[in-house]
Order: C-alpha cells, then sequence, then structure tokens
C-alpha cells in the first residue's frame, strides 16, 4: 500500500473500545451463566470467587 492512500491517522482504536455499558453488560450476562453453574452443583471455591470477582467488578462499572 503507497503511504499516500492511506487515512491520516488509524481509527482501530476507536473500533475496539467498549463502553461502560457493553461491558457492565456483558459481565451481567457471565454472572448470570456462572451463577447457573452453582446452581447446577458446581460451586468450588474457584468458581464461588469467579463469581464475587465478576459482582464486584460490575459494581465498580455501576458506579458503586
Amino acid at each position: 500500500m503507497d503511504s499516500r492512500d492511506r487515512i491520516p491517522h488509524d481509527d482501530w482504536a476507536d473500533q475496539d473500545l467498549l463502553t461502560r455499558a457493553e461491558a457492565a453488560h456483558r459481565l451481567a450476562e457471565e454472572i448470570a451463566d456462572v451463577k447457573a453453574k452453582v446452581a447446577a452443583g458446581h460451586d468450588d471455591e474457584v468458581t464461588l470467587r469467579r463469581l464475587a470477582a465478576l459482582e464486584a467488578a460490575l459494581e465498580q462499572y455501576r458506579g458503586g
């Protein structure tokens, strides 16, 4: 590609960023999945710690 064909500055970063709302939404979905695993009997220490960490992260995104 010739350098004259390029746009003035790359804009890839704008396409790869999550908004806080999107991040919170994805965390909420993951929390629901992990809670379903816990309800199904997968309540080992690692899973419970993961759930607690996900919930803490979601709380931060929601401004808590």
